[in-house]
């Protein structure tokens, strides 16, 4: 069980480092079609790949695992209720939604 916390945080951070980076094309088209700003997806994205960060720091430090993940499960479920705004499909709320899931079992174990 103590291995399985480190490998759910760079899963985690390591998929939110790939969209926000060799994904991006993707993420500019879905907040537009989110009718969010140019400044409230850069905002996110900074927020998301600091988190990442933090997140691949406290496979080391492992106190700084709950707050973290906390925050990008919450950053998880905007981006379910944006999915769910414009009537995506279940496909494109998958992604996000296992990233929840994620996020929540690391704040989970790390209690």
């Amino acid at each position: 069980m103590e291995n399985l916390t480190p490998l759910l945080l760079i899963i985690i951070a390591t998929s939110v480092l790939y969209v926000w980076t060799f994904r991006f094309h993707n993420v500019l088209k879905e907040f537009e079609q989110f009718g969010l700003s140019d400044l409230t997806r850069n905002l996110i994205g900074a927020s998301k790949i600091s988190l990442a960060t933090l997140l691949i720091v406290s496979v080391w430090h492992t106190s700084l695992v709950l707050i973290p993940s906390i925050i990008m499960g919450l950053l998880m479920i905007a981006a379910q209720y944006f999915h769910f705004k414009i009537g995506n499909p279940f496909v494109k709320h998958l992604p996000s939604l296992i990233l929840l899931t994620l996020c929540a079992a690391t704040a989970y174990l790390s209690i």
